[in-house]
C-alpha cells in the first residue's frame, strides 16, 4: 500500500455505466473508490418491433393487392401486381431488417470473473454466467453486473482507537479482502452502497475491540499479528449479505506524538542502561577470563582422555566389525553349499519322478502288450483244443435189422472203441461192424481225433 494511499479509507459503491466500461470500472475505477456492481445502461430497446410490424403490414398489402389484381381488368391487374410485388420485397426486407436488428440487441456479453443479474418485468429471474447470451424477451434486461471472481482489497483505518489504559492511538490500519460469494443476495439484501457502511462499521467495531484489550506499550505487537478471530467474526456478520472476508491484517499503527516522546525516553534509558549493562559484563568477563582459562586447560585434559577411550572404542568396534563380517562369510559359505545340496538333491528327485513316471508308462504300455498277447494264445490254444477235441461215436444195435443185442456185445464194443479212434474212420466203421458179429448194423460217426463214447 503507498504511502499516498495509506490512511485513506476506501469506498464501495455502484456506478451505472455503458458496457463497454464496465472492464474498466471493476478492474480500475477511481483512486480509493471500489466498484464491485455495475449497473449497465440497457441498450436493449423495443425499436426493432417497428421494422417488423412494418414488414407484416407490406406482407398484408401484397396480399390483399394480388387478390384484387385478379379480379381486374389487363391495367389495373396489372398495377396491382407490380404494388404487390413491390410490397413482398419490401415486406420481406423489413422483416429481414427488424429481425436482425432484435438478433443484434438480444446479445449480452458477460465479462470473465463477473456474473450478471437477470431481471423481467423487474423482478430478478436468474443469474448469467460469464460469455454470450441472448435475451430473445423484449423485456428482460440484466440489471446488475457483480464482481464475484476477484477478491477486492478494502482498506478501513481506526482513528482514535482507545486502549487498555484509555490512551487513544492516532490510529490503526486495517487492510481486508473480500470476495462476492452469492450475487444475488449481495444486491437483493444491501447493495454496494450501504454494504460500504456496513463494512465499515463492522470493522471499526472488530478494531476497537482488539485496542482494548492490549496495553499501550505493546501497541506496535498489533503490526502483524495474527487477525483469524476478527476474520471470523466479520464473515459472521457479513455471511448474511452473500460475502467471505478471505485475508485480513494490521499494517500499521500510530501512537500518539506524547507517547511517542515518552518512549523516545524510554528508550534512551534503556540505551544508557544498555551501557551499563555493557560496562559491567566487560568487567565481570574479565573476572571470569582466568576461571575460563583453567576450565578451558580442564576441557583440553579431558578432551584428549576422551580422544583416547574413543580410539579404543573404534579399535574395539573395528575387531568387532572384522569378526562379524568373518562370521557373516562363514556363514554365507554355509547357507550357499545347503542351498546347492538342496538344489541337487531336488533336481535328483525331479529326475527319479520323471524315471518313476517313465517307468510307469512303459509299465502300462507293456501290460497292454501282454494282455493282447496272452489273449491270441488263447484263442491259439482254444483253436487247438477245439480241433484235437474227441469226436462222438454213435453205435446203433436197434433190434431192427436182427443184431446181437446182450449185454456181452454191449461190453466188447466199448473195449474196441479206443482202438478204432486210432484208426481212420473207415476201418473204424469195418471194426466196428465185426465187433458186432453181424448181428446188428452199426454206423460209426468220428473223426481223426481221440476216443469216442457209446
Amino acid at each position: 500500500m503507498s504511502k499516498g494511499r495509506a490512511g485513506r479509507r476506501s469506498v464501495i459503491t455502484e456506478q451505472v455505466a455503458p458496457w463497454g466500461d464496465i472492464p474498466q470500472l471493476l478492474r480500475g475505477g477511481e483512486a480509493g473508490t471500489i466498484v464491485p456492481v455495475i449497473i449497465p445502461r440497457n441498450r436493449q430497446r423495443v425499436w426493432w418491433m417497428a421494422p417488423l410490424w412494418l414488414g407484416v403490414l407490406a406482407l398484408l398489402t401484397a396480399v390483399m393487392a394480388g387478390l384484387a389484381g385478379s379480379d381486374a381488368d389487363t391495367a389495373a391487374g396489372l398495377a396491382y401486381g407490380t404494388l404487390a410485388t413491390l410490397s413482398y420485397l419490401g415486406g420481406v426486407l423489413l422483416l429481414a431488417v427488424g429481425g436482425l436488428w432484435w438478433w443484434r440487441s438480444s446479445i449480452v456479453r458477460i465479462e470473465q470473473g463477473t456474473t450478471g443479474i437477470l431481471t423481467r418485468y423487474g423482478a430478478i429471474a436468474r443469474t448469467l454466467d460469464p460469455g454470450r447470451h441472448f435475451l430473445w424477451h423484449p423485456w428482460s434486461r440484466v440489471e446488475f453486473v457483480v464482481d464475484t471472481a476477484t477478491e477486492i482489497p478494502y482498506s478501513a483505518p481506526v482513528v482514535a482507537c482507545p486502549t487498555r489504559e484509555n490512551v487513544p492511538l492516532r490510529s490503526i490500519e486495517f487492510f481486508l479482502k473480500f470476495r462476492i460469494t452469492d450475487a444475488v443476495l449481495f444486491v437483493r439484501t444491501i447493495g454496494a452502497g450501504n454494504f460500504d457502511l456496513v463494512l465499515s462499521n463492522a470493522v471499526q467495531d472488530a478494531i476497537r475491540q482488539r485496542g482494548r484489550q492490549v496495553r499501550t506499550e505493546r501497541a506496535y505487537d498489533l503490526r502483524g499479528s495474527d487477525v483469524a478471530d476478527m476474520q471470523e467474526l466479520l464473515n459472521h456478520q457479513l455471511s448474511r449479505y452473500g460475502v467471505r472476508i478471505t485475508g485480513s491484517n494490521i499494517p500499521d499503527v500510530q501512537l500518539p506524538a506524547q507517547y511517542q516522546q515518552h518512549l523516545a525516553t524510554r528508550e534512551r534509558v534503556a540505551k544508557e542502561r544498555t551501557a551499563y549493562e555493557q560496562e559491567w559484563g566487560l568487567t565481570r568477563k574479565r573476572r571470569t577470563d582466568s576461571l575460563q582459562m583453567d576450565i578451558e586447560r580442564a576441557k583440553k585434559v579431558r578432551d584428549a582422555r576422551i580422544v583416547e577411550v574413543r580410539a579404543a572404542l573404534n579399535k574395539a568396534r573395528e575387531d568387532v566389525a572384522q569378526l562379524l563380517e568373518e562370521r557373516e562369510t562363514d556363514a554365507q559359505n554355509v547357507r550357499f553349499e545347503i542351498e546347492t545340496r538342496g538344489r541337487s538333491g531336488l533336481i535328483a528327485a525331479e529326475n527319479e519322478a520323471r524315471a518313476q513316471r517313465r517307468l510307469a508308462q512303459a509299465y502300462r504300455d507293456n501290460r497292454a502288450v501282454l494282455q493282447y498277447e496272452l489273449a491270441r494264445r488263447r484263442l491259439e490254444v482254444g483253436a487247438t483244443l477245439a480241433g484235437n477235441a474227441p469226436q462222438p461215436l454213435v453205435v446203433r444195435t436197434d433190434g431192427g435189422g436182427g443184431g446181437d443185442t446182450s449185454a456181452l456185445s454191449t461190453l466188447i464194443t466199448a473195449q474196441l472203441l479206443p482202438r478204432l479212434a486210432a484208426l481212420p474212420s473207415g476201418d473204424a466203421a469195418a471194426g466196428a461192424q465185426a465187433a458186432g458179429g453181424g448181428k446188428g448194423a452199426a454206423r460209426a460217426k468220428g473223426g481223426s481225433g481221440g476216443g469216442g463214447t457209446a
